[in-house]
């Protein structure tokens, strides 16, 4: 259930990029319609799984995966339309890759490692696609902060970015052979 969950969303990626690219109300009007199942289906995705015990490394690099085409598109769909800076979606994508590497690859581990800090921008991705929408529905005193947000979106992924690759750097300065680790001089650690 939890898979047909989130294959439900992945399948809302293609229509919900069409409707953000378009600016007027009616299209917004149905981009609020898939923005809305493609939270809910995130949200209950993961709740279900966790209820019966099914939850997967793969069932999560599934899920976010869909999330990150989701988002991804849409902003990039707004950015066609100036909504918001095209370095957003080009951060949102690149920081997911490095999520995927630095996981799989570089900690070797056999599920996604979860940082706060992205866990965080993972979610808050979704507020600039919102809040595009009920702008163009009319609600026009979102307008200022828009930008704000999308900004703020640019500056904390950058952050965790920085803060993924500190941690693949430190590991690696107290990995075995590493000239640090061999000294034990701690201000080289």
């Amino acid at each position: 259930m939890a898979h047909a969950l989130t294959a439900a969303r992945l399948l809302l990626v293609i229509p919900f990029t069409l409707v953000m690219a378009r600016g007027d109300a009616y299209h917004a009007a149905l981009a609020a319609f898939a923005l809305a199942a493609a939270i809910a289906t995130d949200f209950l995705d993961g709740v279900i799984a966790r209820r019966r015990r099914t939850a997967t490394a793969a069932g999560g690099v599934f899920d976010h995966t869909t999330d990150c085409l989701f988002v991804t598109s849409g902003l990039a769909a707004g950015a066609s339309r100036g909504a918001f800076p095209w370095i957003l979606p080009a951060l949102v994508a690149a920081a997911f890759v490095q999520y995927v590497v630095d996981s799989y690859w570089l900690h070797r581990v056999r599920s996604l490692r979860t940082s706060r800090l992205g866990r965080w921008n993972g979610i808050l991705y979704f507020a600039p696609l919102g809040g595009d929408v009920l702008i163009r529905l009319g609600v026009s005193g979102l307008q200022p902060v828009l930008p704000l947000l999308a900004w703020a979106l640019v500056v904390s992924t950058v952050l965790s970015m920085g803060e993924r690759l500190w941690a693949v750097t430190a590991l690696r300065r107290r990995a075995p052979g590493s000239l640090a680790s061999e000294t034990g001089d701690p201000s080289r650690r």
